[in-house]
């Protein structure tokens, strides 16, 4: 392994002249400096990140702990901090919960022993308090994408969630449906809450009723709940359409349908909040909420940077980012 002392033995320096050099500290002349970077190039020396972090306190590295990265929503947003980071000269650690408390922790376990500089998070629901109190007691930099968690006041990237899904419910009142069901996620998870209100809402605005019978509550993995479904199908007036509150839900809901030899929109609509990235331009076909996932990820990392390197207001900032209604061929009219 090649040392500091190396190169100042073959530059012809002191090793605590290679140490400024690398840690561009002390005042060096340029000729010095050009020529203990040419025997750096030349021995191939990548300076210990570790150490360096000793005496700058800055490793120059962030984490981005998303909830599930089979979902197209998380991989976009995960490109647009990773694009930020780079951009502001940070490395990004990438990080999946699985929407699974426990896993989430074991992450910010590796964060703080890895002393990462800040932390883009979006929690697995309201039980990740204690995990955000313990960044926020190392007084580690945070800012939480998607979703809400109660007693936390830190910088917010959300989107809206309820006018999402008052759209897309609105849209199948439009096409004559007056049997909405709606299958969301866990009632701990604040995206949930708020799409099931937009759901609510935008039935008592259009005059329907409210039926409790069409609204199950699962997770936000993808859907493997038959027995749920079959109870919505075998109600005495079923659903002619369904509401998804994401998109891996809509995907297993869907491939259920067509197994129990139902058609999607002929026997039954479907629409789902987020979309899927480019993979939906292949074959445009679910009718969804869409949000610009890659500006979450870009927005947050902004709003991290900024905290990091001490350029923001003190008083934290939310910023609430709309959702586009796009119409596919998933959703028909009645008539």
């Amino acid at each position: 392994m090649i040392t500091i002392y190396d190169i100042a033995e073959k530059a012809g320096v002191s090793a605590m002249t290679v140490s400024r050099v690398i840690n561009n500290t002390g005042r060096i002349s340029e000729d010095t400096r050009k020529r203990v970077r040419k025997v750096m190039e030349e021995l191939n020396y990548i300076p210990n990140s570790a150490a360096r972090s000793l005496v700058s306190q800055k490793t120059n590295i962030l984490s981005l702990l998303i909830t599930d990265i089979t979902n197209p929503f998380y991989t976009t947003l995960a490109r647009g901090a990773e694009d930020a980071a780079k951009k502001a000269g940070y490395r990004l650690l990438f990080a999946n919960s699985d929407e699974d408390y426990v896993k989430e922790k074991d992450y910010v376990d590796m964060m703080l022993s890895t002393r990462v500089d800040g932390v883009l998070f979006a929690p697995t629901g309201d039980r990740s308090v204690d995990n955000l109190n313990r960044l926020l007691q190392h007084q580690i930099p945070l800012v939480i994408l998607d979703r809400e968690v109660p007693g936390i006041e830190v910088d917010i990237v959300l989107g809206d969630s309820k006018e999402g899904a008052k759209k897309l419910v609105e849209h199948l009142v439009a096409l004559g449906h007056r049997r909405i069901a709606m299958i969301n996620g866990s009632p701990d998870v604040s995206t949930a809450r708020l799409r099931y209100t937009g759901y609510r809402e935008a039935l008592l605005l259009s005059g329907l009723p409210m039926d409790d019978e069409l609204v199950v509550h699962l997770g936000y993995h993808v859907f493997h709940e038959e027995a749920a479904l079959d109870a919505l199908l075998a109600l005495k007036e079923p659903p002619t359409a369904i509401f998804a509150a994401n998109n891996l839900l809509a995907v297993g809901i869907i491939q259920s349908l067509r197994e129990r030899g139902l058609r999607v929109p002929e026997d039954i609509s479907v629409a789902c909040f987020d979309d899927f990235g480019p993979a939906e331009m292949i074959n445009p076909f679910l009718t969804v909420a869409a949000q610009p996932a890659y500006q979450f990820g870009l927005l947050g990392m902004q709003l991290l940077i900024e905290r990091i390197e001490a350029e923001a207001a003190q008083a934290p900032r939310k910023i609430m980012l709309p959702s586009d209604l796009i119409i596919r061929s998933s959703t028909r009219d009645l008539d």
